[in-house]
């Protein structure tokens, strides 16, 4: 997937100015696409001189002004041409798990030491997990009464929420393991 697909998603769901898409992607989008801010703006500006999106500017009283943008209709079909092509389904590098199978090789002591670092993954799996269930229940109280645009962005945060789940128990298996050969 290319930047600019999710980037026309995310102005589907709802215009928005260079910094609040940034802020979207710290907050949803990124569950499953990451992008720096300089990233977001230098895109937004090839997508614009593309045509794919058109851009408003928004005088603020007190505050430098913004530019609002939002999917054009060259957007649009270029986002429709994509999800009707076929992706791959996607390679996993997982360095931690090489590391795993490493340490078979390597003394007790060494061993200690990735300990730590599974522990490490560990704590910041759990906290992603904290923060989608948090999530799921500010933005999806209630499932029942979902559109088809909630249905959407809810299946995929439950998609993250079970790899997060998988990924917390992996990692305490793995500790057990470690923990147990010494």
């Amino acid at each position: 997937m290319a930047l600019e697909h999710a980037i026309l998603v995310s102005l589907l769901e709802k215009p928005g100015s260079g910094y609040e898409l940034a802020s979207r992607f710290d907050r949803s989008i990124g569950r499953f696409w990451t992008a720096t801010h300089q990233q977001i703006y230098r895109v937004l500006r090839r997508m614009e001189a593309d045509g794919w999106i058109a851009a408003e500017d928004v005088v603020q009283e007190g505050r430098p002004d913004k530019r609002v943008y939002s999917a054009a209709g060259p957007g649009r079909e270029a986002l429709s041409v994509w999800l009707r092509a076929p992706v791959e389904p996607e390679t996993v590098r997982h360095d931690l798990a090489v590391k795993i199978r490493a340490a078979a090789f390597d003394d007790p002591a060494g061993r200690a030491g990735l300990v730590a670092e599974v522990e490490r993954h560990r704590v910041v799996h759990a906290a992603l997990l904290d923060r989608y269930l948090a999530g799921e229940r500010r933005d999806f109280p209630d499932p029942a009464v979902l559109d088809a645009q909630q249905s959407l962005q809810h299946v995929v945060l439950r998609g993250g929420i079970e790899y997060e789940r998988m990924t917390v128990a992996w990692l305490d298996d793995v500790l057990a393991t470690l923990h147990r050969i010494g």
